[in-house]
This record gives structure tokens, C-alpha cells and sequence, in this order.
């Protein structure tokens, strides 16, 4: 039986919200800072110019895929989201 079952056999739902509240605010914080970084615009000479970022001009128009930014900030959110799973 869980942990979190109740003398009926039902099973709480309310143990999850702490974890939703916990989330929700590393999420906000994620995206302060994100949002500081694009605002001050630090990492703009680098930011999305990495070796390795796909970018092609043909005539007008630009195709522009940056693989390795992407790669780097997914990364970086995997250790950030690891160190507060503990």
C-alpha cells in the first residue's frame, strides 16, 4: 500500500503539491534569469553564434538552426533541475 493511501485505500492527492510549488518556482526563477541575460544582453557576441549553430543564406532568405546553443542550455537546465531534485 503507498505511503499516501488513506484508510480507504484512496490515494491522497494533496502529497504532490509541495513538489508543484517547488517546480513552479525554479521555473519562475529559470526565467528571470533568462529574461535578465536577454535584457542586458549578456552573451549576445556568443549567445547563438557557437561552432556547430547551422546558419545558411541563400538570396533573401536566412535559415538559422542553433543546434549547439540549444545542446548547451539544455545542459545546463539538466544540472540545475538535478541539483534541486535532491
Amino acid at each position: 500500500m503507498s505511503p499516501f493511501a488513506r484508510h480507504d485505500g484512496v490515494i491522497d492527492q494533496n502529497y504532490r503539491m509541495p513538489e508543484l510549488g517547488k517546480f513552479l518556482i525554479i521555473i519562475g526563477v529559470v526565467i528571470v534569469v533568462v529574461g535578465i541575460i536577454l535584457w542586458t544582453g549578456i552573451g549576445a557576441g556568443f549567445f547563438g553564434r557557437l561552432p556547430g549553430d547551422i546558419r545558411i543564406e541563400r538570396g533573401s532568405s536566412i535559415f538559422y538552426f542553433p543546434i549547439v546553443t540549444c545542446i548547451i542550455i539544455s545542459i545546463v537546465l539538466s544540472l540545475i533541475f538535478s541539483l534541486f531534485r535532491r
